[in-house]
């Protein structure tokens, strides 16, 4: 079984296009794109996914499957419900610290890693019959390309390096342009700590209600992060504030201060 991990950003969005024309090193049986919620992922992406994605999939013949986290009740889980729930002790996205550094981030790995590869099981991967998993790291990323999944029923696959000559992003939008499709945005939920200051600025300035969320969602996690250091988790007490981006300061203030050094500039 051969499936492509369906990010829905550029890179995705030319393998499905290389497939359509048939470019392909090798063909997969079917894309899936994990969504992590529509309430998480950026409303951007979800509404190309929607209106150019799936039917440009339907168009070729190409299998395209929408996966959701499911949890043990049966129950759709979402990442904005997990870090938001009521009483939870978990900080599932990268936050930083007050010393700058990353947290964990298992949100890649129970939305996404973890979805793809139950789906898999689900449609017959196995110790004995891995299944293929592709993924859309082009040649300026390679550095993110890994030879093992850690999995013994996965192997990576990576189209973009693979092809002949191997691609990079600039030559995933030509890709997309000569197909005919626009511009996809970039594929990320639209809290994600990884985001740069440019795009906090913009979200800011075209999309305030995502912004307030987005500041919301860190002001959730340091009330609960206060609650922890309050009753002695170690890590808690040793970092007590976390924030979105890596200047260490509140969303709001650390955008608001951005903005004025543009107006100055």
């Amino acid at each position: 079984m051969r499936t492509f991990s369906f990010g829905a950003g550029v890179q995705s969005t030319a393998v499905l296009v290389l497939q359509a024309q048939g470019r392909l090193p090798e063909p997969y049986d079917a894309f899936l794109f994990a969504n992590v919620g529509d309430d998480s992922e950026d409303p951007d992406t979800l509404r190309y996914y929607r209106e150019f994605h799936v039917p440009y999939a339907e168009k070729h013949g190409i299998p395209l499957h929408e996966l959701h986290r499911i949890k043990r009740d049966g129950t759709e889980e979402t990442l904005m419900e997990r870090l938001t729930k009521k009483d939870s002790r978990s900080f599932d996205i990268p936050i930083y610290m007050v010393n700058g550094a990353p947290g964990n981030r298992n949100c890649t790995g129970d939305f996404k890693i973890k979805v793809i590869r139950k789906w898999q099981r689900q449609h017959g991967s196995s110790k004995e019959n891995p299944a293929v998993c592709g993924l859309g790291i082009s040649l300026d990323e390679i550095h993110r390309a890994r030879t093992d999944s850690g999995f013994p029923d996965q192997i990576l696959d990576y189209p973009l390096l693979d092809h002949t000559p191997p691609l990079r992003r600039k030559d995933c939008y030509k890709i997309i342009e000569e197909a005919g499709l626009p511009k996809p945005p970039r594929s990320a939920c639209f809290f994600c700590p990884f985001h740069n200051l440019e795009h906090w600025r913009r979200l800011k300035r075209e999309r305030p209600d995502l912004f307030a969320q987005a500041a919301e969602l860190e002001t959730t996690l340091n009330i609960r992060r206060a609650k922890l250091a309050a009753e002695g988790v170690r890590s808690a007490v040793l970092a007590p504030q976390v924030y979105l981006t890596k200047y260490r300061g509140p969303l709001e203030q650390v955008i608001a201060d951005q903005l004025v050094l543009d107006l100055d500039g």
